[in-house]
């Protein structure tokens, strides 16, 4: 097995205190890494600096849904019902229990004090049969997505150890977010500030949006010791036409694609495999792409990303994107300065690495 290829190669240590428990007060004070072999440090309201007329960058309009759901058994016992996919009545979830519930239950689900809109909607869920994977198929006889609106909790990821508040409604969805249906934020985008964007726009850095659906699988650990062997999970992913002909154009003028974050950059090097800029096409559909060191990119000139969880799939997409021995350097750099880690964390600049 190549080194390249083994799990270790992938992991880090990382002491608890940096792990960001909440964001900061302004959403552009957060720090950014430029990510080079001189390392600078600098404010995330600095990006701009970096970024140059007839550049494009590229942001994830999902919006994150409210789709924890807390409930309890008809014999009284609490559950936490996880939802993380939905196709009209049906959906599929991560449940929580001291004991699993049996097929044919139902779970009656909680309000939430923190939901202004407490329309009534109905509240139980039917639980239907356990997956192989730990995993439940379940029903709802009504709307997934009001029932998420009117009951539901923002499903903070789970090394924040704690409830969501009415903060996080607001800060944990970025200030573009349209598009109902992801169950994670695409995070780099949290640090853009209505300043910032507006700072973007006059210095003539073009604007695009496209969705994909953040799934829960961005937090499952790889569990295999040679990582080709890792099955992806599926997201759901929409390309409008608007966007490929802004990428078209930024490449004939010789600017440069900026992905904010790997939900982003993963749905560019989808549509782009296999192809040149000139046969990029409006498209929609699920995505499993698993990208490592190795893989040839097609598309995206330069990432914003957070710093990635040990032995995760997004540790790898940033080696194999900025070069592994960068990487590395990279995050020994940001533990030693004492960066803020994960979603909530602080950012890096990330520059394709030369082919």
């Amino acid at each position: 097995m190549h080194p390249l290829h083994d799990i270790r190669a992938y992991d880090y240590e990382l002491p608890e205190k940096l792990i960001a428990q909440y964001p900061l007060e302004k959403r552009d004070a957060s720090r950014l890494l430029i990510v080079e072999d001189e390392m600078q440090h600098q404010s995330f309201s600095q990006l701009l600096d970096h970024l140059n007329e007839n550049d494009l960058i590229v942001f994830n309009d999902t919006q994150v849904l409210k789709a924890r759901l807390f409930g309890q058994k008809e014999t009284g016992g609490k559950v936490e019902v996880f939802v993380i996919r939905t196709a009209g009545h049906e959906g599929t979830a991560f449940i929580k229990a001291s004991k699993g519930p049996k097929p044919g239950s139902q779970i009656v689900i909680l309000p939430n004090e923190l939901n202004e809109q407490a329309e009534d909607v109905p509240a139980s869920v039917q639980i239907e049969s356990q997956n192989a994977d730990g995993t439940y198929e379940v029903s709802y006889s009504g709307d997934w997505l009001a029932l998420f609106k009117a009951r539901g909790h923002l499903p903070l990821p789970p090394y924040m150890n704690r409830e969501a508040k009415a903060s996080d409604d607001n800060r944990y969805q970025t200030l573009w977010a349209q598009k109902p249906g992801a169950v994670a934020a695409p995070t780099a985008s949290l640090h853009f500030s209505e300043q910032l964007l507006a700072d973007l726009k006059a210095k003539g850095v073009e604007t695009g949006y496209l969705t994909l659906h953040v799934g829960a699988g961005t937090f499952l650990p790889v569990r295999v010791n040679d990582i080709r062997e890792h099955q992806m999970h599926e997201e759901y992913y929409e390309v409008g036409q608007e966007l490929i002909d802004k990428i078209k154009a930024t490449k004939a003028k010789g600017g440069r694609i900026i992905s904010v974050g790997t939900t982003v950059l993963r749905t560019l090097e989808t549509i782009g495999r296999g192809k040149t800029i000139e046969q990029l096409e409006a498209e929609s559909g699920n995505t499993s792409i698993f990208i490592y060191p190795g893989f040839e990119f097609s598309v995206v000139d330069l990432l914003v990303t957070n710093f990635h969880l040990p032995k995760s799939t997004l540790l790898m997409l940033v080696s194999a994107f900025a070069g592994k021995q960068l990487i590395e350097k990279a995050y020994a750099t940001a533990v030693e300065q004492e960066y803020r880690f994960f979603s909530y964390g602080d950012a890096m600049l990330l520059t394709r690495a030369p082919k």
